[in-house]
């Protein structure tokens, strides 16, 4: 199937007389031109997104395959599958993605969600008691975006205390968002403001955790069509990728508890580079953790104290 052909055009077959198409039709029609476009499971692809258009679960859909789809179903699907083809990511058409064990609103006010940064959720988890007994455990995700860190800390230990900031209202507007759908608006607070500048006045905190922009400003992966779609200011940090990075570590003191914890996701050739700027800025305790291809993708260390 050719990516091109007028059937996928958002609108076309709409009122020309032509025979209804049902449902398992449509689903081949789309999931042809996205294998056609070399997109990975563009069949799977085309059954998400027929579901959506649906409001419906794939399951529903599979069991009434044989139905047929109006000519305004027919068209949203089209439209979607248009998209897909220009390059944005799937999650951005579906207005959603899976992290942790939440399912989170995206758009392309933020970043999708990687499952690498699962991994900083993860070693905060290990870093932290789930209580102390006389205070409660105070986090700080940075940068939070969609709110993934924070929402996915926040569904695992209600107890603790987590702030989200962002410099982008966009961004924290949907994180808020999130947080009000899975219920927990009560236990994480959200403050606007680049990066340290969001917790003016806040007391010293546990652990400050980041995914912050770590791109190099030339990189050629940053021409990629799912790149091009998500927010650049989240992703590109100077020439060496490690601006923000160098920020977060620099005054990461000023806001860290004795013995609280600082961690940063990075990319993957960045660790040493990190753990460097670690011990040149006092801490202890520095490692780095690698993802589940292998790849060295988080490090972190703990204030002395």
């Amino acid at each position: 199937m050719n990516p091109d052909d007028e059937s996928l055009r958002p609108g076309v077959g709409a009122d020309t007389g032509e025979v209804p198409a049902s449902f398992d039709h449509l689903v081949r029609q789309g999931g042809q031109a996205l294998a056609a476009a070399d997109i990975d499971e563009g069949w799977r692809e085309a059954g998400l997104l027929l579901a959506q258009v649906l409001g419906r679960d794939r399951a529903w859909l599979i069991a009434h395959g044989d139905e047929v789809a109006g000519a305004d179903q027919a068209r949203a699907f089209q439209s979607l599958i248009a998209r897909r083809l220009a390059g944005e990511p799937m999650a951005y058409v579906l207005g959603q993605h899976g992290f942790w064990s939440l399912s989170l609103k995206v758009t392309p006010a933020v970043l999708v969600p990687r499952p690498e940064t699962e991994l900083l959720v993860e070693q905060v988890l290990a870093c932290l008691p789930q209580t102390r007994p006389a205070r409660p455990v105070r986090i700080a995700d940075l940068g939070t975006g969609s709110g993934a860190i924070a929402l996915a800390l926040a569904s695992e230990r209600p107890q603790w205390q987590i702030v989200a900031t962002d410099a982008s209202a966009a961004a924290l507007a949907v994180a808020e968002d999130n947080a009000r759908v899975l219920g927990l608006e009560q236990r994480v607070h959200f403050r606007q403001g680049h990066w340290y500048q969001a917790l003016a006045g806040q007391p010293a905190f546990d652990a400050l955790v980041s995914n912050p922009p770590y791109i190099v400003r030339d990189d050629d992966h940053l021409a990629a069509p799912a790149l091009r779609h998500e927010p650049q200011s989240a992703l590109v940090s100077g020439s060496d990728g490690l601006d923000d990075i160098r920020q977060i570590i620099a005054g990461a003191a000023e806001h860290l508890r004795p013995g609280g914890w600082l961690l940063l996701e990075h990319g993957w050739d960045q660790a040493k580079a990190v753990r460097a700027l670690l011990h040149a800025h006092g801490f202890a305790g520095i490692d780095s953790r690698r993802d589940l291809g292998g790849q060295p993708r988080i490090s972190f260390g703990r204030r002395p104290g």
